[in-house]
């Protein structure tokens, strides 16, 4: 009696009453072993139930209550006869070296089929990835496409430098606003006094940091002082802007907006922040006012006319919306070829300036969107400042470390200001001397003597910043860094 899986006598012997004749016969011819089922050793067909609960021989399905056991005496099992000599000990190693040599053929081929195999799988899973990539590119091209023609159904630019207007004109209120505050600007800004008062070049090179807030709204990167000096508009990229006191060191008002803030400004005491999703808002005593989803994109920067209660806002649909506080309502809104990122109105409030992500800066006629000269740059322009005498426009573009300084007199560049580190966002104070910029590495002041019509920087500093302003009379720089935390520099 052999065991069906080992091939050698069973210890304790075990018949299935599965893989031979039925168990009514087996009981009838239970002196018959050979009529049986096959024989197992107990332990071996055990695991093997165990592990795949069927016969091993028949294929059919095997408990251990199936198993019969059978009673035998115990014997000592005998050496093979064959393992007794030299010569059949080397017969035996010369069998199993076959046994090797054939399993590792095996083991090869399968190796070879396996690589084969893996080679197909990945070149298909590169051609499934290229294909997913081209159809994200047709969905997002598509979206764009599509984002256009739902806000206000507006048509895209017929070429060159057109510009397609949203609404047919600017209502003729709106027109007379600006056309007053140009007169009366135009004539006062280039005559205009310093101020009583105002921050000299000996005092600014002493400027050192004075007071320093707790984080605010980490990842924001967006400051704006009011008319006061003392409320300063700061926001974050969880969708939360605040109105912080410099004078008590605290949050005064907490404006949700429900998406990362892109920008924020005041426009006398109304709050205006514009989001990542597009919307443009506005807050009058931290409570909501108006809310606006005219940017089918990010609405990238808003910036307040020289009237106040004229608000313009671009965005990363290549638009840019006019807005008027006196009635909560859009004005206009006038498309170009590329994604806006930066825009300021000029002092007198006749122009507009935008930069785009193709490296251009267009300037628009406000009252009627049409194109009114073009500055070229080197790279997407993040920022833009006039100087308040309206002869100079500055300049930013990505990843930058020098400042553009354009003449619009003569629409030429004027200079270009090598400050060695980065910038990101610029301010120049009321005078017109003084230009200030911030970025990840410091700030820095450049001033302009308009006698000698040369530049110097009276200021240096260490203070990272991602937005800047300046405090009254220009006696102090606030800055806000990366994590929120705003920063006043000055002589104490």
């Amino acid at each position: 009696m052999l065991c069906a899986i080992s091939g050698e006598a069973p210890q304790v012997p075990v018949v299935s009453t599965k893989s031979g004749m039925s168990i009514l016969r087996t009981i009838r011819l239970l002196s018959m072993l050979t009529c049986l089922g096959n024989v197992f050793e107990k332990r071996l067909i055990e695991a093997y139930i165990a592990e795949n609960g069927k016969d091993p021989v028949t294929g059919e399905d095997l408990s251990t209550d199936d198993l019969v056991e059978l009673k035998t005496a115990r014997v000592v099992r005998p050496r093979p006869p064959t393992l007794t000599s030299i010569p059949s000990l080397l017969g035996v190693f010369q069998e199993e070296w076959d046994a090797l040599a054939l399993e590792t053929y095996t083991l090869r081929q399968a190796l070879v089929q396996t690589r084969q195999e893996l080679s197909t799988a990945l070149y298909q899973h590169d051609a499934a990835v290229r294909v997913i990539a081209r159809l994200t590119k047709e969905r997002d091209e598509a979206r764009e496409t599509l984002s256009k023609i739902s806000v206000g159904s507006a048509r895209a630019p017929a070429g060159g430098d057109a510009m397609q207007v949203d609404s047919a004109k600017i209502p003729d209120s709106v027109v007379a606003r600006i056309e007053e505050t140009q007169a009366k600007l135009s004539k006062s800004r280039i005559k205009r006094p310093i101020p009583e008062g105002w921050a000299t070049s000996e005092a600014i090179q002493s400027y050192k940091p004075a007071v320093s807030s707790e984080p605010l709204y980490p990842g924001g990167k967006s400051l704006s002082v009011d008319s006061t000096g003392d409320l300063a508009l700061v926001g974050g990229v969880d969708g939360i802007a605040g109105v912080y006191s410099i004078s008590k060191q605290q949050i005064v008002q907490t404006l949700k907006v429900g998406s990362p803030i892109t920008d924020a400004v005041f426009a006398g005491s109304t709050a205006v922040v514009a989001s990542a999703s597009g919307s443009v808002k506005f807050f009058n005593n931290g409570t909501e006012t108006a809310s606006f989803d005219s940017h089918a994109g990010e609405a990238t920067a808003v910036v307040v006319h020289p009237t106040g209660d004229i608000v313009a806002s671009v965005g990363a649909d290549k638009s840019y919306v006019l807005y008027d506080l006196a009635t909560s309502s859009v004005i206009t809104q006038i498309y170009g070829n590329a994604s806006l990122l930066s825009a300021k109105f000029h002092p007198d409030g006749h122009l507009l300036a935008v930069g785009g992500t193709d490296g251009q800066i267009q300037v628009y006629d406000v009252k009627s969107g049409v194109v009114a000269a073009n500055f070229p740059m080197q790279a997407p322009v993040i920022n833009l400042e006039f100087s308040e005498n309206g002869y100079f426009m500055a300049a930013v573009t990505e990843n930058s470390t020098d400042i553009s300084i354009w003449d619009l007199r003569k629409s030429k560049l004027h200079k270009v200001l090598e400050t060695g580190t980065k910038i990101t966002t610029l301010a120049w104070d009321y005078t017109g001397q003084f230009l200030l910029s911030g970025g990840p590495n410091g700030i820095t002041i450049q001033q302009y003597t308009k006698s000698t019509k040369e530049w110097s920087e009276p200021l240096r500093s260490a203070v990272p910043a991602v937005g800047v302003a300046w405090g009254p009379l220009a006696q102090s720089v606030l800055t806000i860094n990366t994590e929120g935390v705003l920063n006043v520099l000055n002589q104490s």
